[in-house]
């Protein structure tokens, strides 16, 4: 049965992450490319900057692959592969549930999980360490970046999955409701002084030494010697809609994966004939 159920959430995933793909393709694919002619912009700026004042100047190599193929094939291979991962473990999270959550259609429980998902795994982390198009952020914090926001994304899953375990234990004591609220305030405590413990990107070493102390790694104006602006900052409004699509990309995901599993796995866990049951009215002479 496990095994059946991990199989429907990658088919889910696979749907799902394809859908994800033309979504991101339309909106987001623009955003990126804009990052990119920003990068590049900035960097014949600041080569410009060093002949001028006679440093040495390292020129870019070319890319591997053409923008083309990493925006059609390379992002659409990752996406639906990442939606396949996704599935699976979202499928596994399901079973973990199943009958342990409640007396919950399938249907509903699929929907649950997935709200799950997008918190846990995306959205909570998102708010502390938001995506990023490319331009924005430090070669030299590359690691560190990576590092914290895989550490946000374990805690986060850890303590979503506590705060289930706790509503659950509260549950005869205080009710399903009360307890649901008091497992959510819970997790919302704890991750809260999590996201003021770790630090903002702004703060790691290479950035405070190079840009000072910031909130984000946002690139700022490039100046010459004098202070005169030679390259503007990069533009916040295509910082906010690469932001806005990229979490509009993850709520399709995770929700076409619930819509599409939810179905899926009632069939596979309900017999037809107590699906029919269900679907006919009760008759009465």
């Amino acid at each position: 049965m496990e095994r059946k159920l991990i199989l429907r959430g990658a088919l889910a995933g696979a749907a799902a992450g394809l859908i994800a793909f033309v979504f991101a393709r339309i909106f987001a694919e623009p955003q990126i490319q804009a990052a990119i002619d920003y990068e590049s912009g900035r960097d014949a700026a600041q080569h410009a900057l060093d002949e001028a004042a006679g440093l040495p100047v390292e020129h870019a190599g070319h890319d591997i692959f053409s923008r083309t193929l990493q925006a059609n094939l390379g992002a659409g291979a990752g996406l639906v592969l990442f939606g396949v991962a996704m599935g699976a473990l979202f499928a596994v999270a399901f079973a973990i549930c199943l009958g342990r959550v409640g007396t919950l259609r399938p249907r509903n429980l699929a929907m649950l999980v997935a709200l799950g998902g997008f918190l846990g795994v995306y959205f909570v982390p998102f708010l502390k360490y938001p995506a990023n198009p490319p331009s924005i952020g430090h070669e030299d914090t590359i690691h560190d970046r990576g590092n914290l926001y895989l550490a946000m994304v374990a805690c986060s899953i850890v303590l979503l999955i506590g705060a289930v375990l706790l509503g659950k234990r509260l549950r005869p004591r205080f009710g399903n409701w009360n307890a649901t609220l008091l497992a959510i305030a819970a997790y919302v405590a704890i991750i809260g002084v999590l996201m003021a413990v770790l630090p903002s990107v702004g703060h790691l070493a290479a950035n405070v030494e190079e840009y000072g102390r910031h909130a984000t790694e946002t690139p700022l104006p490039l100046t010459d010697a004098k202070g005169n602006i030679v390259y503007p900052g990069f533009d916040a409004d295509r910082l906010y809609a690469f932001r806005l699509y990229s979490v509009g990309a993850q709520v399709l995901l995770w929700g076409v994966i619930g819509l599409i599993f939810g179905p899926l796995a009632e069939r596979l866990l309900q017999p037809r004939k107590d699906r029919t049951e269900q679907a006919e009215p009760v008759r009465t002479a």
